[in-house]
């Protein structure tokens, strides 16, 4: 199964946006986190070539999964008559909170193309490198500096 490429930048736009609109009437432990993590994106997106970056915005989407459920249960407005604000704000952060998994798929990708080598195996769907012509540099095999002593004949004295 192949993974759709899409771009860092856009993943990180879209969350920032949702997560501008989800924090108006969310508590700051939501802003905070959210935008925190969303800043390790933006060190993800300059440095390009970074697995730490990548690793850290994918450990911390996952991570903001867990809190967005915890601070949306605890703090979703409860009551009939909600204002068209707190409609919309737990509307958008719902719709983060959906999006985000999705995000980590495209995010681990990204990781595994920047040389990550965590490898996923759930039964049915599984990614992996084929690993049959690696060849490992930290154990070379060092040629022997004397010749084979049993295949030649002795040297003769004199």
């Amino acid at each position: 199964m192949e993974v759709p490429a899409v771009n860092l930048k856009a993943i990180v736009l879209v969350h920032w946006l949702l997560t501008t609109w989800g924090c108006l009437g969310l508590p700051s432990s939501y802003t905070w986190g959210n935008f925190t993590v969303l800043a390790v994106g933006v060190w993800a997106i300059a440095q390009r070539d970074s697995i730490d970056a990548i690793i850290m915005f994918l450990i911390g989407l996952l991570i903001t999964i867990l809190m967005d459920i915890i601070n949306i249960s605890i703090f979703y407005p409860r009551g009939s008559s909600l204002t068209d604000l707190q409609r919309f704000d737990a509307g958008m952060a719902i719709f983060s909170l959906l999006l985000k998994p999705v995000s980590c798929l495209f995010v681990y990708q990204m990781y595994r193309e920047r040389g990550g080598e965590y490898v996923v195996n759930l039964g049915f769907f599984s990614v992996a490198r084929d690993r049959s012509s690696y060849q490992s540099i930290d154990q070379q095999d060092v040629p022997c500096p004397y010749p084979d002593l049993d295949s030649k004949p002795a040297p003769h004295p004199f």
